[in-house]
């Protein structure tokens, strides 16, 4: 059976034709070097060009990363070995190395040694620690040496291919060959060495099309792999998975089975002829240099085999080799800390017959199933003995750890029962995957088809692209994921017994009412596990979540690719593994999860109990879960931070908690804070609230508003008197203006550099003093332009130019004689005809008419400030006194003035502050 490898393209950059690639160790880089002699570098994360190099005009037939140097060295058809720094594009050295085209370098993988092959049919030895000098010249070959590799092994020790037709293997120090492989017909173009386990091979491609495997101890071709049409250019030994790649002239890459010789793949993406292949140990990418380009891609999976099971003994494949480990086998001293590395003891548990694509534990962690290469075998966890094999696709378990289903092919489903075949049975579509659980399910392109483990009837079909499945221990819940998000969906198992013993039940599409979707939410997920009706994954973006009626929550952001195992219950902690097999645990309270499964299910009082045994620090989380579950109030008590506190009591509109958390809780964005719960109480009606809270806040204008709105004069006159001197010259201006202190307002605008405002606001409201404004802005004005200064003229001298100033001048004197005290009810305006609002003062002093500014309905000035008998209050009244306008007319003002005695029950808040109002009419 195939291994069935997934294989995804990451990269394609199209240039001229690509001698030479290589992958960055620790970068996401890859180095090219070109016929035309250029070295390019790319980022196969971004798809960019990270830096190029114009090396010669002549072809760069090699190029290799020197990591530990930042050094790329290459060799070219000029003769020329040269050495660049890769972060400053520095030329570090530049030498003639041959007499001939250089095919070749190859860097020691410790030492400072450079070995360079060449069409002289020599390869030579470069100490760079020693000045560049060439430490020893290997002869022996009788044509081009095509290539040199050092062996990973024992890296005194390299090999060499050569169009002579021979593999040679060499040690250093020594300058004859150790020995010379034969077989190949033609010449040998590439020669690699086998990375892993103990087989003691190199393999070879050749003109003569075949791919050869060699056992370098006994001398003797192993396997020959026949199948491409043309020159074999480049092989290699994956590192990490059990294949040979191979790419040819033909244009094609072959991908065969290290064990099995089978051929696996074959890779066209049809930019002719193949030149170089890479591969880097620890990962699963493959680069490929190409006539018309660079490909990267990535071929199997790349997160590690492995499993745990409730106990907490995790296994794992390292290629076919099985390890265990025992998160419980940390002496009870140790303090595990979120995402530090564990120190565990790995213990070797046996090997697996086949490659192991996937590995999980049964659902009472007795037995562990391997499948791969088309095959399951299913062990003991303890002993890892053979208890059951044979031919799968997909496998899955039933929460019964003595059932199980394979997917056999597309088409054909096989159920056993305690290791024996208990029914097999074809469904009406091409099943791609299969998933184990409460009900099996397979997977078409784009659906999910569920059917129960007792008959293989049609549970529910679910019109969804799928990736994986998981299902809760208790059966209620599942998790689909999809390409862009996942569903939580609750499987109702009495609708589906009912349906399916009336025969209410679609042969294709199943019970209706099975499932019901609880929620989506647009995440990918990569890896995820139940833990009761607690649903734990990490995403795309490597974030650690769990979700919980629909409220997800994040754990932790990992700083890694990282994959969950599983949670014990026990220590309340999610353990996760990494690809260098590295296993760390978070924290995740079960009392908490436990909790918020309570609220779900209206558990209220049940769930109050459990509160006590939540640590303090997740008591904002509680909050936040109660919060979207509509129990706002419950939240605040639980909440612990301030600000949190805060915006539940004022989304409660509990000012009183409110105003209490900021002045005994909060430290900081506290002036911020007042004036939110200032607006919020204005919003309620609580003035005096309101007040405190704009003074704590130095929000002028809030108060402004406020004093305004209330008819408080004695507040205008302090805000005044603070504006002034917080330098808020328009908050000064205007409580000046309402409170009809025309005087004080001329001043504040000569006082701020506004003396043209101030002159006309003289010439309106008070004409006496315009001729000493007017002198001002003179003086003012002469220190920019002396010409326009003289321009300004003077009423008292120029009256021809203000029409009837005398008579306003005259009008002026009448307003100001008023008494003070004259003031009527702003309540009662409408009542009242004759306003001085309604006078034009200019007229009536021009034609003798003596300026009745006082009503004539009000008798007695102490009925205009009286007590409102409706509302039981007292109530600021407005002026009577009138404004003049210029070019003789005037309009009217109303200003707010001082209650001077307040009648009983006036109300007065706790600050001391008469408002003028009572409870009643704050609200």
């Amino acid at each position: 059976m195939p291994l069935r490898l997934d294989i995804k393209r990451k990269l394609v950059q199209r240039s001229d034709r690509v001698k030479g690639v290589e992958l960055h160790p620790t970068e996401p880089w890859i180095l090219a070097n070109l016929y035309t002699g250029n070295i390019y570098i790319w980022n196969h994360q971004t798809n960019s060009l990270v830096k190029s190099f114009e090396v010669t005009e002549l072809p760069t037939r090699a190029a290799k990363w020197v990591a530990r140097k930042q050094w790329i060295v290459c060799g070219s058809d000029d003769m020329f070995v040269r050495v660049y720094n890769y972060n400053t594009t520095e030329l570090v050295k530049a030498f003639e190395a041959h007499n001939d085209y250089i095919r070749c370098v190859s860097v020691h993988p410790t030492l400072p040694y450079l070995l360079t092959s060449s069409d002289d049919m020599l390869i030579k030895l470069w100490d760079w620690e020693n000045n560049w000098v060439c430490t020893q010249i290997f002869e022996g070959h009788s044509h081009y040496v095509m290539q040199v590799v050092f062996n990973p092994k024992d890296t005194n020790t390299f090999a060499s291919a050569s169009l002579d037709r021979t593999i040679k293997v060499w040690s250093i120090g020594q300058s004859s060959p150790n020995f010379t492989l034969e077989g190949h017909e033609k010449g040998v173009n590439c020669v690699e060495y086998f990375g892993g386990g103990d087989r003691p091979y190199l393999i070879s491609g050749a003109d003569d099309k075949l791919v050869k495997i060699w056992d370098f101890q006994t001398k003797s071709c192993v396997q020959t792999l026949d199948g491409h049409a043309h020159n074999v250019s480049s092989v290699c030994f994956h590192p990490e998975l059990p294949v040979i790649i191979s790419g040819s002239e033909d244009g094609t890459l072959r991908i065969w089975h290290s064990l099995t010789y089978r051929l696996e793949n074959t890779l066209n993406y049809g930019l002719e002829r193949v030149w170089a292949i890479a591969v880097m140990k620890g990962s699963n990418s493959v680069s490929v240099g190409y006539d018309e380009g660079t490909v990267m891609f990535k071929i199997g999976r790349e997160d590690p085999v492995a499993s745990m099971d409730t106990n907490g003994r995790i296994i794992w494949s390292k290629h076919n080799d099985i390890q265990t480990v025992n998160v419980k086998s940390l002496p009870a001293e140790y303090d595990i800390q979120d995402g530090d590395r564990l120190p565990l003891a790995i213990k070797d548990l046996g090997s697996c017959d086949l490659y192991p694509q996937s590995l999980m534990h049964g659902p009472n962690g007795r037995f562990v199933t391997v499948c791969g290469d088309g095959e399951y075998v299913i062990y003991t966890a303890l002993a890892w003995r053979n208890k059951s094999f044979g031919t799968a696709l997909d496998f899955g378990w039933s929460v019964d750890s003595s059932e199980f289903a394979v997917r056999e092919s597309p088409s054909k489903i096989r159920i056993y029962n305690q290791f024996k075949e208990k029914t097999t049975f074809r469904p009406h579509f091409a099943a791609e995957g299969l998933y184990g659980g409460v009900l099996l399910g397979l997977r078409s392109t784009d659906f999910i088809c569920f059917y129960d483990w007792a008959e293989s009837r049609v549970i529910r079909r679910l019109d969804v692209s799928v990736k994986d499945v998981w299902w809760s221990d208790s059966g209620d819940f599942v998790a689909i994921a999809s390409d862009s998000s996942f569903f939580i969906l609750r499987y109702n198992a009495q609708n589906t017994t009912d349906a399916l013993q009336k025969g209410d039940v679609d042969e294709n599409e199943g019970v209706e009412d099975a499932f019901e979707l609880l929620i989506e939410i647009g995440e990918i997920i990569r890896t995820a596990v139940w833990v009761g009706d607690c649903f734990i994954y990490n995403n795309a973006d490597w974030r650690l979540n769990y979700c919980v009626g629909g409220e997800v929550t994040t754990i932790f952001h990992l700083d890694r690719p990282m994959y969950l195992l599983g949670y014990l219950a026990a220590q309340s902690r999610v353990y996760l593994i990494d690809k260098e097999f590295s296993v760390v645990s978070y924290t995740l309270s079960l009392s908490l999860i436990e909790y918020k499964t309570l609220i779900l299910r209206g558990e209220v009082d049940a769930a109050e109990e459990l509160l006590p045994t939540i640590p303090t620090e997740q008591y904002n989380n509680i909050a936040r879960f109660l919060e979207s579950r509509g129990f706002v109030a419950d939240a605040l008590r639980v909440a612990t931070d301030p600000d949190y506190r805060f915006e539940l009591a004022t989304q409660l509109g509990e000012l009183s908690i409110a105003r209490g958390i900021i002045e005994n809780e909060l430290a900081s964005s506290v002036s911020a804070k007042w004036k939110q719960l200032g607006e919020l109480a204005m919003s309620l009606g609580d003035i005096h609230l309101a007040s405190s809270c704009l003074v704590n806040a130095g929000d002028l204008s809030g108060q402004l508003l406020l004093c305004s709105a209330s008819a408080s004069a004695v507040k205008l006159e302090e805000l005044a008197t603070l504006a002034r001197q917080w330098g808020k010259h328009n908050v000064a201006f205007i409580c000046l203006f309402l409170l009809n202190k025309i005087d004080d307002c001329i001043e504040l605008l000569c006082d701020t550099g506004r003396i043209p405002e101030a002159a006309f606001m003289s010439r309106t409201y008070a004409p006496s003093k315009v001729s000493n404004v007017v002198e001002l802005w003179k003086a003012d004005l002469a220190l920019v332009n002396r010409k326009a200064a003289d321009a300004l003229a003077d009423p008292t001298e120029y009256k021809n130019l203000f029409p009837k100033f005398d008579l306003a001048m005259h009008a002026e004197e009448k307003i100001r004689s008023v008494p003070a005290s004259s003031r009527k009810l702003a309540r009662c305006f409408g009542e009242h005809d004759n306003l001085p609002v309604s006078k034009n003062l200019i007229e009536k002093v021009d034609e003798n008419i003596e300026v009745d500014v006082v009503p004539s309905d009000v008798d007695d000035a102490t009925q205009i400030c009286s007590l409102d008998t409706v509302n039981s209050r007292p109530v600021a009244t407005a002026s009577s006194n009138a404004q003049l306008m210029s070019n003789s007319s005037v309009v009217g003002s109303k200003v707010l003035e001082p209650v001077e005695s307040a009648p009983a029950g006036e109300a007065v808040n706790s600050d001391g502050d008469d408002w003028g109002l009572d409870e009643k009419d704050a609200t």
